[in-house]
């Protein structure tokens, strides 16, 4: 069935970010970070349906960037997960839970706070949602360049996992081939890794203003439309 489905360009390729109407919601679970919210949703055609999904306040990842004796490196960062049981090659990342907090000054705020850099020059490289069923975190990935350490005196004091953080600048070709071969798993950094090496090859011309439009963010903060269907 699917073989005869129409040939479209990438110009047909466009998310709609519109919720279908809620009859009922409640929060069955209230987390210090996140809540698990249960809803009855009315799709119409497709019926009434019960969904269970985990909010999250959103978060940003920051792919570091900087040449190394002619060759461009990127900044990663090992770090302990408890809810995934190991300890993970991740890019710099944070929440979104500062209120009216714009993403990029963010991400500038967890570059410096988890391995001390600041940065001049910002894009965003790309937007993920990490699992759009049940999980509707959504990551925006920005590359920051043009980096020099923050002033000693004004270093973040890191506590618990963080502590233990190790960075680590490794070429950004030897970053990808990690992603490709199974040795990173972080989707956030997959995407960036990913992104970058394509990006580069076009000669960044992908990359957009570091306050470029965010349907998928603006969507989770948009309210519910109640169901007018009989």
């Amino acid at each position: 069935m699917s073989l005869s489905a129409p040939i479209g360009t990438g110009a047909d390729i466009v998310e709609e970010w519109a919720a279908e109407p809620v009859l009922e919601s409640s929060t069955p679970f209230e987390g210090i970070i996140f809540d698990v919210v249960r809803e009855r949703v009315d799709l119409g055609a497709g019926g009434v349906v019960t969904r269970d999904f985990v909010t999250h306040p959103g978060a940003v990842a920051i792919l570091a960037l900087r040449e190394v004796e002619g060759v461009d490196h990127v900044l990663l960062i090992r770090q302990y997960r408890h809810a995934s049981g190991g300890h993970v090659w991740e890019l710099p990342a944070g929440l979104l839970d500062v209120d009216g907090e714009p993403p990029r000054e963010a991400a500038a705020r967890e570059l410096a706070e988890e391995v001390d850099l600041i940065a001049d020059e910002w894009h965003v490289l790309a937007d993920d949602v990490t699992s759009p069923g049940a999980f509707p975190e959504t990551v925006r990935i920005f590359l920051a360049r043009g980096l020099r350490d923050v002033p000693e005196a004004e270093a973040h004091q890191r506590t618990a996992e963080e502590l233990s953080l190790r960075p680590l600048w490794v070429p950004l070709d030897d970053a990808v081939d990690a992603a490709l071969t199974g040795r990173i798993s972080n989707s956030a950094t997959l995407v960036g890794l990913l992104s970058a090496g394509l990006s580069r090859t076009r000669g960044w011309s992908t990359l957009r203003p570091h306050d470029a439009p965010w349907p998928a963010r603006d969507a989770q903060s948009a309210p519910s439309p109640s169901s007018n269907r009989p």
